[in-house]
């Protein structure tokens, strides 16, 4: 009875840690399509270069490293600035700073320059990075390419 009660909970364990990397995916794929773009002014009717597995790659190891960060950078913004909304902020826009206590720009700031270590350790650059991201807006097969890479790469956490 032991061993029939085993393989369940495994099977069962198993799919529960589907359904939470399904949904970390998911918000992860929403995050990449709307909020973090280092610059406003990168211009997306520029002509695309084609992007390879390795971009694709590179580009979900830097959302799965980002995000844990960011979500932190707006909790403790969030915290410093209270019942007040959190204006868009842009890296690389210091008027997007302007309106944020000089407690939760310092943290701002912070995130901004950690993010842009993340993406170079990771073999982009800003440029690169926001190329991709603006891509993503109107392309449903990157998305997918996109969304396959982060499930993959969090089921091997090592290879982040």
């Amino acid at each position: 009875m032991n061993r029939l009660y085993q393989p369940f909970c495994r099977s069962s364990a198993t799919r529960m840690l589907s359904k939470i990397m399904f949904f970390r995916s998911l918000t992860i794929a929403s995050f990449i399509s709307s909020v973090l773009v280092f610059s406003s002014t990168a211009n997306a009717n520029a002509q695309s270069p084609q992007l390879n597995n390795t971009d694709i790659v590179n580009y979900s190891r830097v959302l799965l490293r980002i995000e844990p960060e960011r979500q932190q950078a707006f909790d403790k913004i969030k915290k410093i600035i209270g019942d007040r909304e959190i204006p868009k902020i842009v890296c690389n826009e210091p008027n997007s700073f302007k309106s944020l206590p000089s407690e939760a720009r310092d943290v701002a700031v912070n995130y901004c320059n950690r993010s842009q270590q993340i993406v170079e350790s990771n073999g982009l650059s800003i440029d690169q990075f926001n190329n991709i991201t603006l891509q993503l807006q109107n392309n449903e097969d990157l998305k997918r390419q996109i969304y396959n890479t982060l499930i993959r790469l969090q089921k091997v956490p090592n290879n982040q």
